[in-house]
Parts: structure tokens; sequence; C-alpha cells
């Protein structure tokens, strides 16, 4: 086979085979394909998409270039979930304890953060003595006994997509359906779990902008993990503003633990629940109101944080009093009026400049720094109110963020209904 000629088929829209896909996968992360050949073919999907058939094939192929967990040692159904990103997003946090404090067993992998969307891995090492990096079998051990272990992902786990994803960044073809599909399920399905939940974003903070493309994406991963004989269910949710009212590690932290605690209500609170009942239904735990019942108990009777709390010790965590950044500077409203939308791009993009995210992979990020909102779509506002504070250690960069931040918020002289957090279900 030679590269020229799978980068002309996909050129003229001509279906590869299985064993074209394989050839080109394997090839290319063995450095036996260049970047700029692997670059015209990613551009020719971008334009010419994939049959399901391709897609599934690159996925398979994606999953298998590394290791594949075995996670047959643990006991009953494993569920995980993915979300396609968003600002605030701290949902794996609430969701993994509330599952297993009734009775699901949640083996998860996750990454770091790039850019704003931000990592459960970063979030959970902001809190003390966290380990991400145990064993395999530590993690199975942790699984079995309490029902529930978050780690880093291997090494070694899918890095034919590290190397695609890395080149699709600079060569702007990321928002591709086939690609992105490929991407998020092949390293789900390396990650060995029986069930899978997907959370699609849609909205400006969002890859999919707009729902009909958010559907397109749910039914096509769906498809893969059907036919790779996992359990697939997928939500559509809105990202048109942050989720929940935190924006950076610690503070996603925080947030997370009173959501568990039941002190906190609002978008992060329903979205949680659906998402969790929704995984204990894939458990077989019961049908949908039975599991709703489930978690919403969890969360009152405190079992779900109990149940955090008891991951973060089996991990060398401890959870203590989280310090604040040395600097804060409130982002106060100028006009009176409703909020009419929360851009959270720029709220992403602010939190970045305080160093709560990465701007590439080798930055240093700063757990304390973030941003509170403290106004959401629809909320009345006056002249002075706080709309949201600014946390960071690094003083010169109070300015910027709280600068961009400002044209996040739109203010309205009449009150726009929120939209739901749930937009559809697949």
């Amino acid at each position: 086979m030679r590269m020229y000629d799978i980068i002309e088929k996909k050129k003229h829209n001509i279906e590869l085979s299985k064993d074209e896909i394989e050839w080109l996968i394997s090839n290319y992360t063995n450095d036996y394909i260049f970047d700029y050949q692997m670059s015209a073919f990613l551009m020719a999907v971008y334009f010419n998409g994939m049959t399901e058939n391709e897609i599934f094939n690159m996925t398979m192929a994606m999953a298998k270039s590394g290791d594949v967990l075995d996670l047959s040692l643990i006991n009953g159904i494993k569920v995980d979930k993915h979300s396609t990103g968003g600002v605030g997003d701290k949902t794996t946090l609430i969701i993994a304890p509330i599952v297993a404090a009734c009775g699901g067993k949640v083996a998860k992998m996750s990454g770091k953060g790039l850019g704003f969307t931000g990592g459960t891995i970063d979030k959970l090492e902001s809190i003390n003595g966290f380990k991400t990096n145990i064993s395999i079998n530590e993690f199975i051990e942790n699984v079995n006994d309490i029902g529930v272990s978050v780690v880093g992902q291997t090494g070694n786990l899918t890095p034919a997509d590290k190397k695609i994803y890395a080149l699709r960044d600079v060569t702007a073809t990321v928002d591709s359906i086939p690609l992105i599909a490929s991407s998020i399920m092949s390293k789900k399905i390396a990650a060995g779990s029986d069930g899978i939940l997907l959370d699609v974003k849609v909205g400006s903070g969002a890859f999919m902008k707009d729902i009909k493309k958010a559907e397109e994406l749910a039914d096509i991963m769906i498809k893969i993990g059907k036919k790779a004989n996992k359990k697939v269910s997928a939500l559509i949710t809105n990202m048109d503003e942050p989720l929940g009212c935190a924006i950076g590690n610690a503070l996603e932290v925080e947030e997370a633990i009173e959501v568990l605690k039941g002190n906190k209500k609002g978008d992060l609170y329903e979205v949680c629940i659906e998402l969790a009942s929704r995984m204990l239904v894939m458990s077989e735990c019961g049908t949908l109101e039975e599991c709703k019942d489930m978690v919403i108990e969890a969360i009152n009777s405190f079992k779900a944080y109990d149940k955090f709390e008891e991951m973060v010790k089996r991990q060398n965590g401890a959870i203590t009093e989280f310090k604040k950044a040395k600097y804060s500077y409130e982002v106060l409203a100028k006009k009176e009026g409703y909020i009419g939308g929360i851009e959270c791009c720029e709220c992403g993009r602010a939190s970045v400049v305080l160093e709560a995210g990465r701007e590439n992979k080798d930055s240093i990020i700063d757990y304390q720094a973030g941003i509170i909102i403290d106004k959401k779509t629809s909320d009345k506002v006056s002249i002075g109110d706080r709309l949201a504070i600014v946390y960071t250690n690094n003083k010169e960069k109070i300015k910027e963020a709280s600068e961009i931040l400002e044209t996040a918020f739109t203010i309205v002289p009449e009150k726009i209904e929120r939209k739901p957090i749930i937009l559809g279900e697949k």
C-alpha cells in the first residue's frame, strides 16, 4: 500500500477498506508516514467525511494501537462517562461517587486539560496528596472494593489518537464529526468499560454549536459503541453558559463538594442527577425513575459525599480547606437589567490568562486560580452588582483577565428565559 493512493481515494470520496485504514493507523503510529501526508488525509476527511464503516474501522484501529485494558477482574458492570468538553464541567467529580454510592462500578480514566475545557485529572490533583498515577492493579482493586476510581490515562493508551489529535489541533481539522467520534470512542473502547454514557455538549462553549450537529455526533458514537459490543447512550446538554459557577481546578472541586453535600442546586446539580441516573440504568440498578430516586437519596443522606471522601483517601488524598489564591478582583455590572447571556469561550479564555488552564501541553497551571460567576443568564442585575470574581497568584494577570470577563456578560433590558440544561437524549 502507498499513502499517496489512500489520500487520492479519500480526495475523491472513495470508501477505504478495513485493511487500508488499519495500515494507515499502524504506519502513522510507528512513524512510517509523514505528518504532511497525514495532514492531507485529515483535510480530505474534513471536506468529504467518512462512511459509518470507515469511522468504525478507524476507531477500532486507534483503540488497538496501544494498550487495551482488561477490566474483567472487576465484578459487575463497569460504566464510564465522557463529556465532549465545556467550561466549568466538573460532572465526573460528582457523578462517579454518586453512582458508586448507589451500587454501580465506575472505572474511569481521564486526561489533563488543554485550553479552557479543563481536565478531570487536573481538578483531582488540586486535592492535597491525591494520586492519579496509581497502578492498574490498584485501580482494579479500588473499583472492586469501593466501586470507584478515577486515574490518569496510561502512557500507551491509544497512541494513534494522541498523534492524530496533535496534528488536528494545528491543521484546523478538530471540528470534524468523523474525527471527533473516532477520537472519543477509541479512548473509551480501549479503557475497557462495559457501558459508556456520552454527554454531548452543544452551544457557544462547545465544539458543536447547533443541536443537529450534536445529535449527528451522538448518533455516530452510539453506533460505534454498539458495534463494539458496548452499552452506549447519550444526553445532549446545554453549554451556552459555563456549567455551575466555578471555573478553575480547586474552585471546581469545592463546588462539586457542595453539590455532593446537597448544599447547591441549579444547572450543575440538575445535569448530574440526569447523568448519574442513566449510568445506574446502564448498571442494571433499576428503571430511570428508580435510579433518579436513588441518586437524590444518595446526596441527601451524605452517602455520595462519603463515597467521594473514600475515593480521595484510597488515592492518597486528603480533603482539607482549599487555600485561596493571593489576589482577587471583582467584576461589577456597569448597567442595570438582566443577564442576556454569558459567552463561554471568553470565560474560558479569561481562566487561561489567570493560569487556571494550559495554553499548551507544557504550561504549568495554578490550581488555585480561576473564576466564580455570581450571576447567570436571566438573573436581574443593578449597577455595581458583582458579576464574577477572579482569583490568581499572578497579580499581573488580573487586568487582562477581568477585561476579557467583562465582555463575556451581556446585559439586556428585558428578562429572557434560560434554556433547559438537557436538550435531548439518544
